[in-house]
Order: structure tokens, then C-alpha cells, then sequence
């Protein structure tokens, strides 16, 4: 079965938000300064839907675009398209969106019966900060659109470090809350949802939703161009693990590993 992923940025909004700040902390336009835009694509056999027991290999391209800076900057193929508003190097602040796939019985024989998730959003902000030069801790907070209706929170610690000069080795833990309105829609199971799937009804509420870890390996080929390899490991836990869907047809265990290469373009505005 094939599997599309996009990624959408408005970075429109989040400029037209930032400008009149900006604007009067430094006596310029927001804009102007030293960019980076950075694109790839990722390759990955991954869980055929979120509490799947079953995998499939897929694709999704990476994007990501910020200001250039003296300080450290790590990215990891789990941060999501995000727009810093406020960059004093070691702490970073700013908004973050998430594209959203629909989710039907297509994804998979398990979820016969269960009600499709419709495609849509997630938006929200973001925090990062550099305790120290090797280790970065970030967090997400998005609110659900159209998709759900819930807001899902993710937290991620990463220490890394070269290993040899253009080999850096990344990794550490993760873990993911949500809100029932989140679950609601991948995981509840209603009395007629429950008659036409066979399984149980649930019906979940608010808590963590999965913790694990990821590690990372990656290969700066140019001053541009890298590519990485990755293995992931979460397990579902709270109401996700609670859910019906997981219990009789799924699993907790959820594995990912796949390799990425990105292309970074470096550009000025005035």
C-alpha cells in the first residue's frame, strides 16, 4: 500500500506575526538577515498506522528554514516545520505545524468498521533550549484541526556529538501526551463503531500517550548536503494502550528505522 506524507508551512502568518516585534527590537525588517532553507526526503519502514502490528515502507520529505546563528543548532527528523519568534541562540521560541494524513480502512484491515480520520492540521508553539553545547531539549505543543480536536504535546531530550569530523551521533528519549479529543479519533471505539468492527467499545480520556527513544547517525558529505540513518522505538501507554484497536488487533511496540538525505540552501535578505 502506497503512503503520502506532506509537509505544509505557513510561513506567511508566522512572518506577519513576528514582523512588528522584530522590527522594533532591531530598528530592520524581520526578515533581513542570514537564512537557511533546508529540504530531503526520509525512507522508513514504520507501523502501517499509529498502534499498527504491522509495518510498511514509506516516504516523507523534510523541510525546515530558520536564521542562521554563531550558537549550536541541532535539528532531528521528529521536529516538526516551526517558525522561531523569538532566537537568542541557546533558547528558541516560536510557532510549529503539523500536517495531519487521513487515516481509513485502507491504512489496514485492522480498522474495518472504525470511523475514518479525516487529513488536517495541528498548530501550536514550541520551546527549545541548550542546557549545554551538546544537548538539546525540545517541546511541542500543537492544537488539533479538523483531524481531532485534541492537543497533543510532544517532549524530546537529544545530547550529540561528532564522532569524527563530519560524522555526528544523536539520540535520546521522547515521550507524547494528548488530550481525550486526540484519542477520541484514533482510538475510541463507539457502540456502532464496536458492532461493525467487532471490537470492544472504548471510549479514552486525557494522559500520556507513548514514551521511548531514537537515536541517529549522520554523514555531513558537503557544508550542505548530509544524510543520516535512524532507529526509533516508542511504546504506547495510557489511554492508547487502553484502546481496543491496540489490545486485540494492535501493538504497543512501535519500531521505525530509515535513512534521509537534506540539501541545505543558505540565503541573505535585506
Amino acid at each position: 500500500m502506497s503512503h503520502r506524507s506532506v509537509v505544509s508551512i505557513s510561513l506567511a502568518m508566522a512572518l506577519l506575526s513576528a514582523g512588528s516585534v522584530a522590527a522594533q527590537e532591531s530598528g530592520q525588517h524581520f526578515w533581513s538577515g542570514d537564512w537557511y532553507l533546508s529540504v530531503g526526503v526520509a525512507g522508513f519502514s514504520a507501523p502501517t498506522f499509529e498502534g499498527s502490528s504491522h509495518n510498511e515502507f514509506k516516504f516523507s520529505p523534510l523541510i525546515s528554514v530558520g536564521r542562521q546563528g554563531a550558537g549550536p543548532r541541532f535539528s532531528s527528523r521528529n521536529d516538526n516545520p516551526s517558525f522561531a519568534l523569538i532566537d537568542k541562540g541557546a533558547f528558541r521560541a516560536g510557532i510549529v505545524g503539523k500536517f495531519v494524513p487521513s487515516r481509513d480502512d485502507d491504512d489496514g484491515s485492522e480498522l474495518k468498521g472504525l470511523k475514518k480520520v479525516k487529513w488536517g492540521a495541528e498548530a501550536g508553539g514550541f520551546v527549545e533550549v541548550y542546557p549545554t553545547d551538546f544537548l538539546r531539549a525540545r517541546a511541542e505543543v500543537r492544537q488539533g484541526i479538523r483531524a481531532h480536536d485534541g492537543v497533543v504535546a510532544d517532549l524530546a531530550v537529544d545530547a550529540f556529538t561528532d564522532i569524527a569530523p563530519d560524522l555526528q551521533l544523536s539520540g535520546g528519549p521522547r515521550a507524547t501526551f494528548a488530550t481525550s479529543g486526540y484519542y477520541d479519533a484514533y482510538y475510541g471505539v463507539n457502540a456502532k463503531q464496536a458492532a461493525a468492527s467487532g471490537l470492544d467499545p472504548y471510549k479514552p480520556s486525557s494522559g500520556i500517550q507513548s514514551y521511548g527513544a531514537g537515536a541517529a547517525l549522520t554523514w555531513k558529505a558537503t557544508e550542505n548536503l548530509s544524510a543520516s540513518s535512524f532507529l526509533e522505538y516508542k511504546r504506547l501507554a495510557g489511554p492508547a494502550a487502553d484502546s481496543s484497536l491496540v489490545r486485540e488487533r494492535g501493538s504497543k511496540n512501535q519500531v521505525l528505522i530509515g535513512v534521509s538525505a537534506s540539501y541545505k540552501f543558505n540565503f541573505s535578505l535585506q
